[in-house]
């Protein structure tokens, strides 16, 4: 496990606080006046049970990174039940949950190589690549004469 000073935390680390993983979900600078001292404001969701929290840390104090394991990982389907997920070294298959990917299955496509995070051999979460290529199948008509400024319009993906 590897301290950090509370000034390096991040939005997407994983921290090991009283005895259980956290993901920071939010991180923002305090500095209250007067001799009150800078404090980290910290809003952390339990990969276990999903509750929140908020923790105010002192800047100077110093935090548990937890360790984790990423493996890479090709998506194979859905089967219903879950998505299947196998390792690219040992062929193995993995099924996990739809509150594992935390909404992020829609741009999940067949074949889509990913990391799966590991902690203590026990997968929590799924890292996917930064972008991925999707086909527009079908968007409302255009509105004529409508170029005066940028206009956006709804589109559904394959």
């Amino acid at each position: 496990m590897a301290k950090v000073l509370a000034t390096e935390i991040r939005i997407g680390h994983l921290l090991e606080w009283e005895k259980r993983i956290w993901r920071v979900i939010k991180c923002y600078h305090v500095h209250v006046g007067g001799r009150g001292g800078a404090f980290m404001q910290v809003e952390m969701k339990d990969i276990e049970s999903g509750t929140k929290t908020n923790q105010r840390i002192r800047t100077e104090d110093k935090v548990e990174r937890a360790f984790v394991d990423p493996r890479e990982m090709q998506y194979l389907y859905n089967d219903g039940t879950g998505y299947v997920f196998m390792d690219k070294e040992n062929y193995e298959q993995l099924t996990l949950s739809d509150e594992m990917l935390e909404g992020q299955t829609g741009y999940l496509l067949p074949n889509t190589d990913v990391q799966v995070v590991f902690y203590n051999d026990k997968p929590i979460g799924v890292e996917l690549p930064p972008s991925v290529v999707l086909t527009v199948t079908e968007t409302d008509p255009n509105i004529k004469n409508a170029t005066v400024t940028t206009s956006f319009k709804p589109a559904k993906t394959e």
